[in-house]
């Protein structure tokens, strides 16, 4: 007897249906599975039928032949067990016929029956909705990540049993275990609790907190300048305390990311928090990017509308550095191999940190003891290109021990902190909703080059200014266009619809800090 059950696999980050259908008939007694499958997956006629004996099903002695369709995708990982015992039953006459029907189900098996969680659960919910079918069978430990697509026939059985008594009528219980997305959700890759960081633990710097402030509030990528120990890194890892909080849509980007990549928190179904991606300096490439023979998601990707902190840039290396190039500009990334192409989504903010040469005191030569060779080479370890790609370059100066000393004087510490920052992102934040509602568009970075020219007015004096700092600075077409990003986001900050001599000041002046130490 012929059977099918649909079920999903993940292709890179995107959920395709494949057809299972089972063959029983008489024959030599075997169990086969085809369909361009991987080991992990032909596993799965052991665990199904040890399964199935444990629950007192003995398979008859037929030829039993599962194929998965379409054939030309690789088919992987143990989400299959359940479909396949599904199909199996069906085609066995111990499932009553179309009580699957129009129904997705993934699943992994325990010899005993066990229904057991599974990746990528809320990426194959998503899809089934948008397909069209009428329910969801997941494991139960997934099923308040499943419930997160919003989906209503969507059900979580425990065991082999519960799917029989599905298929009978008999609807399993909706509870769903362990901590609800209600409750405060985690951070992925967040090293420190964000409320035990704030901008005003960083003494002094307030160059540093404007140029975070102006960064989180346009999405900018940001590059901070300066010797050791003057808080570069401290600054970077408080630029998601002062981030917008994300909407519905990009959580559920978020969510399904981390779900592919084994990553998501236990019990939280749903990311709530912008990421915070940290990786090493002897990061490799393939880490970063996303790669292999069967590509997955790399740094970049899971950084994907959060942060992506760089610690010691000129310490990696270039061909890593400079594989960031197309992703920054595009906002994702195309990897194509034999088997297909893959494209992962890397909408995220760079934030870079470095020295400004190996023993990180440059300019100043009374501390400096480097070459000029040696500066130069640390320096040419970061292209011109990619630094074009950076919005915001701002110097971190030493701090005083002056201002150390008022660490425990609550009156002279008159910086910023973190609540005070959210406060003028969120109203940034909004005038851009505002402006750019109905298309693509979330943040003034992401603006195309016809776009600015109808969302970034100048003033008659910003446009000359403008002008006079193309030839000076030596500005690219990539870099005049960065700037005025910028310049929208400071006026955005300050509540002005037109861009003044103001905001086009302060934009080049980030602009220019590179200009400084590359003397370029």
């Amino acid at each position: 007897m012929f059977c099918r059950i649909w079920s999903m696999v993940i292709h890179g980050v995107e959920a395709v249906p494949v057809r299972v259908e089972a063959d029983v008939s008489d024959g030599m007694p075997m169990f086969t599975i085809v369909g361009y499958v991987s080991a992990q997956v032909r596993e799965a006629q052991d665990r199904v039928r040890t399964a199935l004996r444990n629950m007192g099903i003995v398979l008859p002695p037929k030829r039993i032949v599962i194929n998965l369709a379409p054939a030309d995708i690789r088919k992987d990982g143990p989400r299959f067990d359940l479909p396949i015992a599904a199909a199996v039953l069906l085609a066995i006459g111990r499932i009553p016929p179309k009580s699957l029907e129009e129904t997705m189900m993934i699943g992994e098996l325990g010899l005993n029956g066990d229904v057991q969680a599974v990746n990528g659960v809320l990426s194959s919910v998503l899809k089934a909705r948008e397909t069209g079918m009428k329910a969801c069978i997941l494991p139960r430990a997934n099923l308040a990540e499943g419930k997160q697509a919003r989906m209503e026939e969507t059900w979580g059985i425990s065991s082999l049993k519960e799917l029989l008594a599905y298929c009978c009528g008999e609807k399993p219980a909706q509870e769903i275990p362990g901590p609800q997305d209600e409750q405060e959700a985690v951070c992925p890759g967040e090293e420190f609790p964000a409320q035990e960081e704030d901008f005003d633990d960083i003494l002094g710097q307030e160059g540093v907190k404007r140029a975070a402030l102006i960064s989180a509030c346009g999405f900018h990528n940001l590059l901070f300048l300066g010797p050791p120990g003057s808080g570069k890194s401290m600054a970077a890892r408080r630029i998601p305390t002062i981030l917008p909080p994300m909407t519905r849509e990009e959580q559920l980007e978020v969510t399904r990311l981390y779900s592919i990549a084994g990553l998501l928190p236990s019990g939280q179904p749903l990311i709530q928090k912008r990421p915070f991606r940290a990786p090493h300096h002897s990061i490799t490439a393939h880490a970063l990017v996303g790669g292999g023979r069967f590509p997955s998601p790399g740094e970049i990707t899971l950084a994907h509308r959060g942060v992506l902190f760089l610690d010691e840039l000129p310490e990696m290396s270039r061909k890593v550095l400079e594989l960031l190039r197309q992703p920054l500009e595009e906002h994702q990334i195309l990897i194509s191999r034999q088997e297909g192409t893959y494209l992962f989504p890397a909408a995220f903010v760079l934030v870079a940190a470095m020295n400004p040469c190996p023993c990180g005191y440059y300019p100043d030569r009374t501390r400096c003891r480097c070459t000029d060779g040696e500066i130069s080479r640390y320096l040419g370890k970061i292209s011109q290109a990619f630094l074009d790609r950076m919005d915001l370059c701002t110097e971190v100066p030493a701090v005083s021990c002056e201002t150390l000393m008022s660490q425990g004087n609550a009156k002279r510490r008159e910086g910023m902190t973190s609540a005070q920052m959210r406060r003028i992102v969120a109203c940034a934040r909004e005038a851009q909703q505002e402006r750019y509602s109905g298309s693509r568009q979330r943040f003034n970075s992401e603006l195309t080059a016809a776009q600015i020219e109808k969302f970034c007015p100048l003033t008659p004096e910003a446009s000359r200014m403008m002008e006079k700092a193309y030839d000076s600075l030596g500005l690219s077409a990539r870099g005049f266009h960065r700037v005025l990003k910028v310049a929208r986001t400071i006026a955005d900050m300050e509540g002005s619809g037109t861009i003044g001599t103001a905001q086009v000041g302060e934009a080049l002046c980030f602009r220019s800090m590179d200009k400084k130490i590359w003397r370029v």
